[in-house]
């Protein structure tokens, strides 16, 4: 299977709400994704949505460093940071993806 292939799928397993299955075709290509800010993203949201939380802000802090104005990846971190109950952490970057991107979602978490 080729990589854009595991993507796609990968993708499809998380909307589906499989996000152990994404890991599965996700984690053989970890190392190749450390540089690839879309695959990190990815990578990051399996975790997070399998409850490894800190493999999961592991994953999205790279995302934030490749692309520090990807406003998703900023409120996808900030989520993360928030379950970890590290709330003060996650409001830093909830605000800068508001400022960001307006969506609604994002603003809502700005207080």
């Amino acid at each position: 299977m080729q990589e854009t292939e595991r993507y796609r799928l990968a993708e499809l397993y998380l909307e589906t709400g499989d996000p152990l299955e994404a890991l599965r075709l996700l984690e053989p290509l970890a190392d190749e994704l450390r540089t690839h800010a879309g695959g990190q993203l990815l990578l990051g949201r399996a975790y997070y949505h399998s409850a490894q939380l800190a493999r999961a802000q592991e994953a999205l802090e790279r995302v934030v460093e490749m692309a520090p104005t990807d406003a998703y990846a900023r409120f996808a971190l900030g989520r993360t940071l928030q379950r970890r109950s590290r709330h003060d952490e996650a409001k830093v970057h909830f605000r800068v993806a508001a400022a960001l991107d307006p969506r609604p979602q994002f603003r809502e978490l700005v207080s």
